[in-house]
């Protein structure tokens, strides 16, 4: 699909989405899937209103896309407008009441806690974590050069950022068997937790219970265990460590001077891994996808790459430097937020605009709609890396853009998941050039993260100038 991007502009390439559809065929087409997607259950009337009702349901439903509004929810002064109560029981299993999922006066403690914790963990610091965890992925990629067979790219992306992950958190690679059975573990949690059973969304109370998989809560304690493993070991080793886990171990409460507990730490790692590793792997999915589908994409990133970085090796200031590629990620996030949707639910009666909400109203605060809304983009649904360049900022509505969420709680982890996106990015594409089987079949579903509906599967070569 190509979308006209002005008069005598060339066509801009548009990847994958739903068709969107009224209101009532978006949910017949939701139910007879069968696959609990909320994406194909977005009417159009969604990407065009500032706010209003979404669908049919008990509960009432009210999806936001006007920026002031969406800031208005998520910094929510008086903690009206917690997570909801739907992603609280879903998550709870592996991350307890952790900042993920916790709300007021626990959250505000928890944030005190952990911002300085990670601001104390540098980028500069974990850099080399991130360039080891692509030296041993280009190793196995240069054999799947040699052997020509085709591998899962959803697959590599994410074993790929577990092990940056593990090594930047727990300072340990994720060769470490601990840290395998986490990943597999975790990936059990991605699949199950994340299907929406569409009757629980459209028929159930609010604040009702969530049953869950027997599967799912023992993959949970075995992540919890493993977690509970590497800190364990972070304690034995005094202050031999110099990472995230060591960092919040030593966290204190500037209010009180309170530590986490051991079953806290754990909670929090657990988001740490969740967020640091799922997220990322999502965005970059897609990333590659459309590298792959527009080889000018590849081919620019390359040039960009070789221009700053002559030899193999990619500095931390080289990165930096690496504008496109970075832009290239910014606009994946943008057509494909990895959180694809930001629920809250209201805790008292209050009004929002000109509706009344009652307690247990659901407040939509969609990444995927606001970033593909009609009033808020010029063509909303083509992928243009260039409209992040500063001469086009003119062109951007402040508070469209929300992949990391805004406010204050905003995520932490952003400038991690940026440079380590630029660098996969600069350095895999000056390597290889990745070829998708079955192009056609590739399209987005809302789960834990917005991923393929299947794996998308690759074959890959090496680039005439890669050594």
């Amino acid at each position: 699909m190509t979308l006209p991007h002005g008069t005598d502009a060339p066509a801009l390439y548009v990847p994958p989405g739903p068709d969107p559809l009224p209101p009532l065929a978006a949910l017949l087409r939701t139910a007879l899937s069968g696959e609990g997607n909320l994406l194909s259950l977005l009417p159009a009337s969604a990407y065009k209103v500032p706010f209003g009702p979404l669908g049919y349901s008990r509960r009432f439903i009210l999806i936001v896309n006007d920026p002031e509004h969406i800031r208005s929810v998520l910094a929510d002064p008086e903690d009206v407008f917690p997570k909801s109560d739907l992603m609280v029981g879903a998550l709870e299993p592996l991350v307890g009441d952790s900042i993920f999922v916790s709300a007021g006066d626990r959250w505000r403690a928890q944030r005190r806690m952990i911002d300085p914790s990670f601001s104390h963990i540098r980028l500069s610091l974990a850099y080399p974590a991130m360039a080891a965890a692509i030296d041993d992925m280009e190793a196995r990629l240069d054999e799947r050069c040699r052997t020509g067979e085709a591998f899962s790219l959803d697959m590599m992306l994410s074993q790929l950022t577990a092990d940056i992950i593990c090594r930047t958190v727990f300072s340990t690679s994720l060769a470490n068997d601990t840290a395998r059975d986490v990943f597999e573990s975790f990936a059990v949690f991605e699949r199950s937790v994340a299907h929406v059973e569409l009757r629980r969304l459209i028929f159930d109370k609010a604040f009702s219970a969530i049953p869950q998989n027997p599967a799912v809560l023992e993959a949970c304690a075995r992540i919890r265990h493993h977690i509970g493993t590497l800190l364990d070991r972070h304690h034995a080793a005094g202050a031999s460590y110099e990472d995230i886990t060591a960092s919040l171990i030593g966290a204190r409460d500037p209010q009180g001077d309170a530590a986490f507990t051991r079953e806290e730490l754990i909670d929090q790692l657990g988001v740490f891994f969740l967020a640091g590793h799922e997220t990322t792997a999502s965005a970059l999915t897609w990333a590659f996808f459309i590298a792959a589908m527009r080889p000018e994409v590849a081919d620019r990133i390359e040039a960009e790459t070789r221009e700053h970085a002559q030899d193999q090796s990619l500095s931390f200031e080289q990165t930096r430097h690496l504008t496109y590629a970075r832009n290239v990620f910014r606009e994946t996030l943008r057509l494909y937020p990895p959180i694809t949707f930001l629920p809250r639910v209201a805790l008292k009666p209050v009004k929002f605009g000109r509706y009344q909400l009652r307690r247990g109203s659901m407040v939509m605060i969609a990444p995927w709609v606001a970033h593909r809304h009609s009033a808020l983009w010029k063509n909303p649904h083509a992928f243009d890396p260039d409209r992040f360049l500063p001469e086009r900022e003119h062109e951007m509505t402040p508070g469209a853009y929300i992949p990391f969420g805004i406010g204050r709680r905003v995520c932490i982890g952003a400038a991690f998941a940026t440079t380590e996106a630029t660098l996969i990015l600069g350095r895999l594409l000056r390597r290889y050039r990745f070829v998708v089987e079955r192009p056609e079949r590739v399209r987005p579903v809302a789960r834990l993260t917005t991923r393929p509906a299947e794996e998308i599967m690759v074959r890959i070569q090496r680039t005439e100038g890669a050594a």
